[in-house]
């Protein structure tokens, strides 16, 4: 069984832009990439509404990632994949972050990963890091993530440049899903079913599991 951790924001949680509340199981990212994997794989769901990468959040505490993921992955240890999908709300006006920062604050979310050693022979898990999408018309978020649409244009490229660094995986949201018109920052059911779909290939790229399958496809 291949453990997979998906540390990521409310968009990771499964929140609705339409009602505000939370998808199902079934209808969230994570629950349609553990369909789409099938059997052999344990999703555990680590989403929190407001996440940011490092930030300590003024008017929501509780929120810095960099605080919560070492004892999260120690929890659910041992562990094959942590994806890391946070950034969104990095851009939020409070922080003053620049996309350079944002980039900053993923590579030090990766590196924690990789320092944890959960994997299950004590090493380090495979990382496959998300970047966020575009915000789109942000409605109601609007004051709050003022300045967002263009820091959050720029994290594509900026997360694909520190992926390579780093060595990890990559995969860029924008490039398969776009977020909600109905507040700027949320993915609607239709995309997070893109987006499982997306996810569940990248996972078993990340893994090396599309090799395997493939060489198993041949020898039959």
């Amino acid at each position: 069984m291949k453990t997979i951790v998906a540390f990521g924001d409310s968009n990771t949680w499964g929140y609705d832009p339409a009602r505000g509340e939370r998808f199902a199981p079934d209808v969230r990212w994570t629950g349609v990439m553990r369909k789409a994997l099938g059997a052999g794989y344990s999703v555990i769901e680590e989403g929190l509404n407001g996440r940011t990468t490092v930030y300590d959040d003024p008017i929501e505490p509780g929120r810095c990632g960099l605080d919560y993921l070492p004892p999260c992955l120690l929890s659910h240890a041992p562990l094959d994949l942590v994806i890391i999908s946070l950034g969104c709300n990095d851009t939020k006006r409070r922080f003053s972050a620049t996309p350079g920062d944002i980039a900053g604050g993923a590579e030090r979310l990766i590196e924690a990963a990789l320092f944890s050693r959960t994997n299950p022979e004590g090493k380090a898990p495979k990382v496959l890091l998300v970047a966020p999408p575009p915000t789109a018309n942000l409605t109601g978020f609007a004051e709050m993530f003022d300045g967002a649409d263009e820091k959050s244009r720029k994290l594509g490229a900026r997360y694909a440049a520190l992926a390579k660094t780093m060595g990890v995986a990559f995969l860029d949201a924008g490039a398969v899903i776009h977020c909600s018109d109905l507040d700027g920052i949320h993915y609607e059911a239709d995309q997070h079913k893109k987006l499982g779909k997306a996810m569940a290939q990248a996972v078993r790229a990340a893994l090396g599991d599309e090799k395997k399958s493939a060489s198993k496809k041949r020898k039959k």
